[in-house]
């Protein structure tokens, strides 16, 4: 980042009237923090999971910027329904898809250890740094982004009830969430008026259950 851009970046008192202002305005919010990267030269991305509703931050994302990089932390874990949605969308969108996957393969791993280890299994905090955190920092250090994009919503989560449209994380990279207020509905209502696909047969083993926290957005 050269030295223009830093002096430009938004401090912490900017960002908080950002969220004021257009925290519940999710393409106005999307159009801020994309707009904000291409003028100050800052590489943004959005990440996904390709889980239910996630065509909308994608949709958003690319009508603003249509070769923003799009992240996406492939576990091998997926449902057949997920990875075809996942090509289906990418085609439909023509994202520009980065895919970030475990440096060994789920046959590999499980050979070696068997199935995804359950919630209360010792070994499932490993299996988590391996196929979603590692991912997520390699995607991190190799695509160096200031500003990040996601789909998490407030209802997703207790943790993600208390967060903020836009905050700053310690590391100085800007995470966005357009879509923290909105309602299952108003992401169905979305999908509906553009067309949209959408996958509900989706399971996330680093999860497992209903708003729980698979510890990336407590980590970032």
């Amino acid at each position: 980042m050269n030295r223009a851009a830093a002096t430009a970046m938004p401090d912490a008192e900017e960002l908080a009237r950002v969220s004021a202002e257009l925290g519940h305005d999710a393409p106005a919010l999307t159009a801020w923090a994309l707009g904000l990267g291409q003028r100050l030269g800052l590489r943004a991305i959005v990440t996904t999971n390709f889980r239910p509703f996630e065509a909308v931050i994608l949709h958003m994302a690319c009508r603003v910027q249509p070769d923003v990089p799009v992240v996406w932390m492939d576990s091998g874990y997926n449902t057949a329904a997920t990875y075809q949605f996942a090509d289906a969308l990418t085609r439909q969108l023509g994202l520009n898809l980065h895919a970030y996957l475990p440096r060994r393969t789920r046959a590999h791993r499980e050979a070696l250890e068997g199935p995804a280890p359950a919630l209360d299994d010792p070994r499932h905090a490993a299996f988590t740094e391996e196929v979603k955190l590692e991912p997520f920092a390699r995607a991190l250090r190799e695509m160096a982004p200031r500003i990040w994009l996601t789909a998490l919503r407030a209802s997703d989560s207790d943790e993600r009830a208390r967060m903020q449209p836009v905050s700053l994380n310690p590391d100085g990279l800007i995470k966005v969430a357009p879509l923290l207020h909105w309602s299952a509905k108003d992401l169905h209502a979305y999908c509906q008026t553009h067309g949209l696909p959408n996958n509900f047969d989706y399971f996330d083993p680093t999860k497992a259950e209903e708003r729980r926290e698979c510890g990336l957005h407590l980590a970032h």
